[in-house]
């Protein structure tokens, strides 16, 4: 969970009211954060959670760390976290925020060659601010968290803010080659491009703090960089701005630009930004917007509606996008659903629970024709996006101590899901014939999925993943086997044979009749690997298996007319197998998995030298 670190006075003159320790205890539990510790700047040298070069400088005010969940943002602040604060404490009225659309606004032309490296790109303006030190900290350390939370340290999103008046528009986002970009970075005296740059900061700057974010676009031919209508370098995202456009206390217009590659985050993030410190504007939260323009004319629009986020966006044309969208988002909630939902008895009537809401800056009125509640969500609030959410809203702003506790009016016995029962139940048969259990990931790169085993990739039955961390991680798994196999491999050299090695698991396959697209189905796979085959080890597992599940052997029982079921035996043409060396298995003439002897391509795909027979059969058939 986030730590949001404020001097305590400053935290209650922002507040307007002094608390002592135990009561600003209270009143976070009763908002759903936490006050997690009371220290000082000496004191958090002296734990060693900060180097610093004199203690002597180090300062003995108060500091609150205070815990805010994860997915409200809008905390991540002094500004965010006093302004919920007090609306919650009905000592002001949830901001409402205003976008101004000049009819000369600031333009951000946007190059064709930034969509193969940071695609998007959007901006504000904040004009008539006022900051003082206390501020200006607030608002560094703003973006630094914002960095790492959503942003996952700048790799989906980055922020530039800069001092507007020092600059000149319109503004161009271009992706040039690393060696036509030169540049005085932020804090630094001298001119760079962007390769030496990356080696000073890599090689020669100790304790570069922009070391863990150079290999984002370390490697990328054209580098993704933002100048003005004179050649001034704004930003060279996501690593660094320039040391021409930096922002000081004198700073009054601050120009703000977000880049990154996932649009929604994006302006997630701007509009937090703008949320925040658009209070220090000369017309208090008041900002002024900016027109993207594509100049290769592509169609932006498009691309939007196909992240079905077209709504989101207001202004948006062929080719261009005004942003920030900071609109309010509206809701309806059935009022005994939600007192239904939260446990609160006897209900309390609808208006109470629109005063209830509007604690938690998400102002509310009763439409009585509906008979529903009417929410509007800010663009601050931007972790609700389903009704469930304003439930949870409810039940803090109502208070969880007041809930009272009731005996449910139900009788339930507790006992073992059944797919899990028998899931340990076949772990222990498999087990006591001598195989050991391993564990994989649900995740394999796509070669390992089908290549590696002789397959081909149809389309129609693995879930493949739209932005993989790596290469090895790049579908989930559609069978249990490669991951035995890897196992495996990387530890042949350390087992003696013969080896026994099972796994029981879950595999993902594709599935239009689901809501989700996907269903997982419990397996079990086991392998065999020694000098010889094992084909009649693994078909006499099967039998046990089958033993284990009160499934007779259909060649014995063909005459008994008491038999429900029983199974079968039949060739396969598994590509994965040898021929003649491979068969189906069949429970009442449905499939429900194969076993037989691995083919030697496969073999020479996972580095193995010896012979293997391996098992993979649905667990799920005999429930």
């Amino acid at each position: 969970m986030p730590t949001v670190t404020v001097a305590r006075d400053l935290l209650f003159q922002y507040l307007q009211k002094s608390f002592s320790q135990h009561e600003f205890e209270d009143l976070c539990f009763d908002f759903g954060i936490e006050l997690d510790d009371v220290t000082s700047e000496k004191e958090i040298a002296a734990k060693g959670e900060k180097s610093v070069a004199n203690n002597a400088n180090l300062s003995e005010e108060v500091l609150y760390k205070i815990e805010v969940p994860a997915n409200r943002y809008d905390l991540l602040c002094a500004e965010g976290l006093t302004t919920a604060l007090r609306v919650f404490k009905f000592d002001q009225p949830a901001p409402t925020f205003k976008v101004v659309q000049p009819e000369n606004p600031i333009k951000i032309f946007q190059k064709a060659s930034t969509r193969e490296v940071r695609p998007y790109i959007v901006g504000a303006l904040l004009r008539g601010v006022k900051l003082d030190a206390a501020k200006y900290d607030s608002l560094m350390d703003l973006q630094d968290k914002l960095h790492q939370n959503i942003g996952r340290k700048r790799t989906l999103v980055a922020i530039g803010t800069h001092d507007y008046d020092t600059i000149k528009g319109p503004f161009y986002y271009d992706a040039k080659p690393q060696k036509d970009i030169r540049f005085v970075p932020l804090m630094e005296n001298r001119e760079f491009d962007v390769a030496s740059l990356f080696h000073y900061y890599k090689n020669e700057k100790p304790n570069c703090h922009l070391k863990p974010y150079l290999h984002i676009t370390e490697n990328a031919a054209n580098h993704p960089v933002i100048y003005d209508s004179q050649g001034t370098v704004l930003s060279l995202p996501p690593i660094i701005n320039g040391e021409h456009s930096k922002i000081t206390l004198n700073t009054r217009n601050i120009f703000i630009e977000c880049t990154g590659t996932d649009w929604t985050k994006l302006n997630i993030t701007l509009n937090t930004i703008c949320a925040m410190f658009s209070q220090y504007c000369t017309e208090p939260f008041t900002i002024e917007g900016v027109q993207v323009i594509q100049e290769d004319g592509s169609d932006l629009a498009g691309k939007l509606a196909q992240l079905r986020i077209n709504d989101f966006v207001t202004g948006a044309t062929d080719k261009t996008v005004f942003t920030p969208d900071m609109k309010e988002r509206t809701f309806l909630a059935d009022p005994a659903r939600l007192n239904q939902d939260v446990g609160i008895t006897p209900p309390i009537p609808a208006p109470e629970l629109a005063k209830l809401l509007s604690k938690m800056q998400m102002p509310t009125v009763y439409d009585e024709q509906k008979q529903q509640l009417v929410v509007s969500v800010p663009c601050v609030r931007s972790d609700v996006i389903h009704v469930c959410d304003i439930v949870e809203d409810v039940a803090i702003a109502y208070g969880y101590n007041k809930l009272i506790r009731t005996i449910p009016n139900c009788t339930t016995i507790g006992r073992a899901f059944p797919l899990n029962k028998l899931s340990d139940a076949l772990r222990d048969v498999v087990a006591q014939n001598g195989f050991s259990e391993v564990l994989t990931w649900a995740l394999l790169s796509h070669d390992e999925n089908f290549k590696m085993l002789n397959k081909n990739d149809n389309n129609d039955e693995a879930v493949i993943l739209s932005n993989p961390k790596t290469r090895d991680f790049e579908v989930a798994r559609t069978s249990l086997l490669p991951g035995i196999l890897k196992a495996l491999s990387s530890n042949k050299g350390l087992m003696k044979l013969p080896v026994r090695l099972f796994e029981v698991g879950d595999v993902v396959l594709l599935d239009p009749s689901r809501d989700v697209g996907a269903k997982n189905q419990r397996r079990l796979a086991a392998l065999y690997c020694d000098t010889v085959s094992g084909f009649e080890v693994m078909h006499g597992l099967v039998d046990r298996i089958m033993v284990m599940n009160n499934i007779p052997f259909e060649p014995t029982v063909r005459h008994l007319s008491t038999i429900q079921r029983s199974y079968s035996i039949k060739k396969s043409e598994s590509s994965t197998l040898l021929p003649s060396r491979r068969a189906d298995v069949f429970v009442k003439e449905q499939k429900v998995g194969s076993f037989g002897i691995l083919h030697p391509d496969v073999l020479a795909a996972f580095e193995l030298p010896f012979p293997c027979s391996m098992l993979e059969i649905n667990l799920e058939t005999f429930l």
